[in-house]
């Protein structure tokens, strides 16, 4: 990747503040904002995870039911 190709996204504190939700009594961040802060695509975040998944200890990641993701 050339480093033209990244793009910066500059966030304040209250906007990063905006994007962790309480889930399971647990503060959160939920993948699409990860992607958008690092400047990835959900899909590609989401496969480098899988890719490396001995880097994402399940103790820091898991994944929403369908009421969670409704709610």
């Amino acid at each position: 990747m050339d480093n033209k190709d990244i793009e910066i996204v500059e966030l304040s504190n209250e906007s990063i503040e905006k994007m962790i939700y309480v889930i399971r009594g647990k503060k959160v961040m939920l993948d699409f904002d990860l992607a958008r802060i690092y400047g990835f695509d959900t899909k590609r975040l989401n496969e480098q995870v899988k890719r490396t998944i001995s880097k994402f200890p399940e103790r820091y990641r898991f994944q929403l039911t369908l009421y969670e993701v409704d709610y």
